[in-house]
């Protein structure tokens, strides 16, 4: 139960941090989280992954709606050579939800650390 205030939680912090500082505060954001409110590493990793990956493909999905896909076409054809601006942003979101789930594992292990010390 303790999944779900921390993964609106992460989703939060990871917008409010994009939005003002930059793209890897979702790590930061995931990290905090897991340092302040621990679970095991694999549900840590998991929980920032699913929270980032959804909202990050929420927010390509949106600004995409926007400018009639014309971005995401250009840069699916540069990347992977294919006219797909689904692709591109399932891309985007994995790259970020993976950053983030790393922030959390960093976090979760850190604070198994702190046990195994004590």
């Amino acid at each position: 139960m303790k999944s779900v205030p921390r993964f609106i939680l992460i989703i939060v912090l990871s917008f409010l941090g994009g939005y003002f500082i930059s793209w890897w505060t979702v790590a930061l954001a995931a990290f905090l989280v897991a340092v302040l409110i621990p679970l095991p590493p694999l549900r840590s990793f998991l929980n920032g992954f699913i929270a980032v990956f959804l909202l990050w493909l929420a927010l390509a999905f949106f600004k995409d709606i926007q400018n009639d896909h014309i971005l995401a076409n250009r840069m699916s054809e540069l990347i992977v050579k294919v006219r797909n601006p689904i692709l591109i942003g399932v891309i985007s979101a994995f790259i970020g939800g993976l950053v983030a789930g790393l922030g959390g594992l960093t976090g979760s292990y850190l604070r198994y650390k702190k046990k195994a010390v004590a």
